[in-house]
């Protein structure tokens, strides 16, 4: 019988009152129908499940008696889906209806509003000093990590949510050297790989940032292989390679229900998802409209780990590229190259003893961290603590290999941007002093192309904004840019000094090569930390660039000619007569402002804008 047979319209309880049967018939209805399918859901619910609410403010419920896991209250694999199921085996195979099922979700998002929030994790979790991995698997079954060794326990102490993406992890099976089988699969050099262990180490602790690993070599080198074996070790999922999203929301879904995932073949960084990979390396929440409301909102939260693969991933920004691990690979000879369902028959039998490795690794890891202190500290700092304890374990060198690392893929953003090169330049050829002017007068003073790049600043304040943008990557080649002084009144004008470490100064002031050159560092040569991102000269000169706006830098000091910077003259090392660079000009200091100024008048004391 429906609800509205049941209902008596307000003609009907009229005429019934009159004769004094309303309440007969109206107790009669309710003993006929009992508690609606809503009521029962909700009963039902609460009796089985605990509601509550996530920090990002999403409803969930988790069973008492079973599984740590989290439930969204709506949603194919959520707790709708559960109680449909559980009704219809209680009541003999009849299934709720839809608006039964609506009424007694709304009736449980209330209720988990009313209960404390709690922190539903994904795939890791942190429970006090252990660290708590989840399988995937049905029954609830995870592995914990801490200090004194590995485990495999049938409920996790912590909360964990699951999501569509995401496939059950093997259990760990101690078989052997699990490392020594990864390295079978990969075809990169020790150094490489032992960076990549490490990366991995890394990305079963929770709580701190991990640099974006990234694949890189040219066709053939298995790139894209390589990054779907790695993910699929940490968090194995029906697609653990993506292709780059197409805007901040689909990114967003993406990130929000994967541990770890891969964008595949990446050539082209747009500005927007350089700016969202930096963010969900230290941790990111995107609000957006909730479904069917116009006020109401949702909060996606997410710290991930994240590969791409690349040949060339182009112009990267400078914050961008800091937070990149980059791991080159190797062309395989076609003699040596493998079936995939071989390597994925390989890969599956290696799996269990993989983890096991990694995990035996971790527990050391986990059991010397507190104890490890950086003498420096680099832009991943936590993560850098980590290779160090790596390093102390093992009696690698996996944190120098990432501060390698980490310089050539500044020193490559500092390639593509001729602005840049061209304030290399500069500094380069000014001496220990260096220099100091205001944004105009570095507009006029870098060696400019004859040709404008896009990328060249227009104007004196994008001139600075520029050069504020490249400050980070040029201090990582020696360069300082303070920017914390102004001129005096009335136009106080913001100054710039870039000065040149001790260490890039004895670098690009190395003796002369044999064809009278400087020694000069590129890009395919750089190596130590002081190094910059130096081309060699030509032998026409030092002019900046072509059509394409390449800049030509310069590795030694200038020649006979009038010293001045917009001249591209080219000099020779040989010229400075000691292990520095010689200045364009004796260097005072400015009566005014403080800074050193190169004097080109005789008698002059202050900056021309001071």
């Amino acid at each position: 019988m429906s609800d509205d047979e049941n209902n008596i319209d307000d003609e009907a309880r009229e005429i019934l009152s009159r004769a004094g049967l309303a309440d007969e018939v109206e107790a009669s209805t309710k003993k006929e129908r009992g508690p609606s399918q809503a009521s029962q859901l909700v009963a039902l619910a609460r009796e089985k499940y605990e509601m509550f609410m996530s920090e990002d403010g999403r409803p969930y419920g988790v069973k008492k008696d079973g599984a740590n896991i989290a439930l969204p209250l709506r949603g194919k694999a959520g707790l709708r889906s559960q109680l449909a199921l559980l009704y219809t085996d209680g009541s003999g195979g009849s299934a709720p209806s839809q608006s039964a099922l609506a009424d007694a979700m709304t009736v449980l998002e209330g209720a988990a509003q009313a209960a404390d929030p709690r922190v539903p994790h994904l795939r890791i979790g942190r429970h006090h000093e252990r660290i708590v991995v989840d399988l995937g698997t049905a029954d609830g079954r995870c592995v914990t990590i801490g200090p004194d060794g590995w485990e495999r326990t049938p409920k996790s102490p912590v909360l964990f949510r699951r999501s569509g993406a995401m496939k059950p992890l093997p259990e760990p099976v101690r078989d052997g050297d699990g490392l020594a089988r990864l390295g079978e699969l990969l075809n990169t050099d020790e150094e490489h790989f032992r960076l990549l262990t490490a990366w991995i180490v890394a990305c079963f602790i929770p709580d701190l940032p991990h640099p974006i690993l990234t694949f890189r070599g040219e066709q053939g080198t298995g790139k894209s292989y390589a990054a779907k074996m790695v993910i699929g070790i940490i968090d194995p999922s029906g697609a653990p390679k993506r292709t780059a999203p197409r805007d901040i929301k689909s990114w967003a879904t993406q990130a929000f229900n994967s541990w770890a995932l891969c964008l595949d073949n990446v050539s082209i960084i747009a500005d927007w998802l350089s700016d969202a990979l930096c963010r969900a390396v230290t941790g990111d929440g995107i609000v957006d409209r909730a479904l069917y409301t116009d006020d109401d909102v949702v909060v996606l939260e997410f710290r991930r780990v994240l590969a791409m693969t690349t040949i060339d991933a182009g112009a990267r920004a400078g914050d961008l590229a800091e937070r990149l691990l980059t791991i080159e690979l190797h062309t395989i000879p076609d003699r040596e190259r493998r079936e995939e369902a071989e390597m994925d028959r390989a890969y599956a039998d290696a799996h269990p003893g993989i983890l096991a490795s990694l995990f035996d690794l971790l527990s050391e890891v986990l059991k010397v961290l507190p104890d490890v202190e950086l003498t420096e500290r680099p832009r991943m700092a936590d993560f850098a603590r980590v290779l160090a304890a790596v390093d102390q374990v093992r009696g690698w060198k996996t944190l120098e290999s990432y501060k390698a690392t980490a310089r050539d893929a500044v020193a490559d953003v500092l390639d593509g941007e001729p602005f840049a090169q061209a304030v290399v330049t500069l500094v380069d050829r000014s001496g220990p002093l260096g220099v100091t002017l205001t944004a105009s007068e570095l507009l006029e003073r870098v060696p400019t192309p004859d040709k404008l790049p896009k990328k060249w600043p227009k104007d004196p304040t994008r001139a600075g904004g520029q050069l504020k943008r490249l400050a980070p990557a040029l201090r990582t080649i020696g360069i300082e840019v303070d920017d914390s002084k102004r001129g005096p009144s009335p136009k106080k004008q913001r100054l710039y000094r870039l000065t040149a470490s001790a260490d890039r100064r004895c670098e690009t002031a190395s003796p002369a090569s044999p064809n009278g050159s400087g020694s000069a560092v590129t890009s395919g040569n750089r190596g130590d930390a002081g190094v910059g991102t130096l081309a060699s000269p030509t032998s026409t000169g030092g002019t900046l660039g072509d059509a394409e706006g390449d800049a030509v830098l310069f590795a030694a000091s200038p020649q006979d000619t009038a010293p001045d910077l917009r001249e591209h003259s080219r000099g020779d090392a040989g010229d400075a007569g000691d292990a520095e660079m010689q200045p364009l000009s004796n260097a005072v200091t400015c009566t005014e402002c403080g800074y050193p100024i190169d004097v080109t008048e005789p008698g002059q004391t202050t900056h021309p804008t001071c």
